[in-house]
């Protein structure tokens, strides 16, 4: 039986990772922030040796998009540092690593899907960080390092654009939304099956995946399908730019992965944004007290 270790195990995509692996019957071990800092190279190494795992996820993660650029230092100590402090312990036990990273490493200018072997050039303190942790993992581990780029992540267990939209309708006439960024909404429980599913697969080739839905759509595009799935008039969402709502770190316009390379592990890409939209909707409805809304949609 494959022995899984799941760092950051209590963030959103970790908690639908655990659920994935236990329910698959997996042997896992999930550690959280509290149980350990992947900063801390000595205490990593031991966690690593003491469960002597064959998969290592890597879910712990600096997330705060608009805080790393004030705080880069300390965004890097986790997304690069900590990358690389488990990647070194996975290489002393022979442990494959799947690091999960983000569409941020690109510049967000193109007009076509990014293939995964497309030159990066991040734009922001977020994603220089991510890049730093998967070149560290690919260096580190040539022959069993995995990175897995997403985007637009949502799910029912953490803080996310769906939930916010569905706690928005409740609360405001209108919703102003930006519609001149273009992207894929991808689900956390999509993410962990393909996760799962990639180690599974023997002669899966080590190196960089696109974990994102299939499709694009823009952030009013998702806003308007959350109300059109809370049967309220979609008309309540207007478009705004991003010039409108500047924030500190900047956006890619563009964040439309492709997903050529999951041939090479024969596996079909994830999902159309849509379908997961649609079928995690019950459980993230439920998960913000609309159990109405839930129950009608299951």
């Amino acid at each position: 039986m494959t022995r899984w270790l799941v760092t950051g195990a209590a963030g959103m995509l970790g908690q639908d990772l655990m659920t994935v692996l236990t329910e698959s019957g997996a042997e896992v071990t999930g550690l959280d922030r509290s149980t350990l800092d992947i900063t801390d190279r000595a205490a990593t190494e031991r966690a690593v040796l003491d469960v002597r795992p064959d998969v290592v996820v890597n879910c712990a993660a600096w997330t705060a998009v608009d805080d790393a650029e004030s705080h880069e230092a300390a965004a890097m100590a986790v997304n690069g540092d900590g990358a690389a402090n488990l990647a070194a312990a996975c290489a002393k036990v022979g442990a494959r690593l799947m690091q999960p990273s983000t569409d941020y490493v690109f510049d967000g200018t193109g007009t076509r899907p990014y293939p995964e072997d497309h030159p990066t050039a991040p734009r922001s303190a977020y994603g220089r960080t991510k890049l730093a942790g998967e070149q560290a993992v690919l260096k580190l581990l040539p022959g069993s390092g995995y990175v897995l780029r997403t985007a637009w992540l949502y799910g029912a267990h953490g803080p996310n654009f769906i939930r916010t939209m569905i706690r928005l309708e409740a609360s405001k006439d209108t919703v102003a939304v930006v519609d001149d960024q273009q992207g894929q909404p991808t689900w956390t429980v999509d993410v962990a099956r393909q996760i799962v599913l990639l180690a599974q697969a023997g002669a899966a080739p080590p190196g960089i995946y696109h974990a994102s839905s299939t499709g694009a759509t823009t952030w009013m595009g998702l806003a308007r399908e959350v109300f059109r799935l809370l049967g309220a008039d979609q008309e309540r969402v207007t478009p705004t730019s991003s010039a409108e709502l500047a924030r500190p770190a900047p956006r890619p316009a563009y964040s439309v992965l492709g997903h050529a390379r999951w041939a090479s592990a024969g596996l079909q890409p994830l999902p159309d944004w849509r379908t997961s939209v649609h079928a995690s909707f019950p459980s993230i409805a439920a998960a913000e007290g609309r159990q109405q809304v839930a129950s009608n949609l299951s």
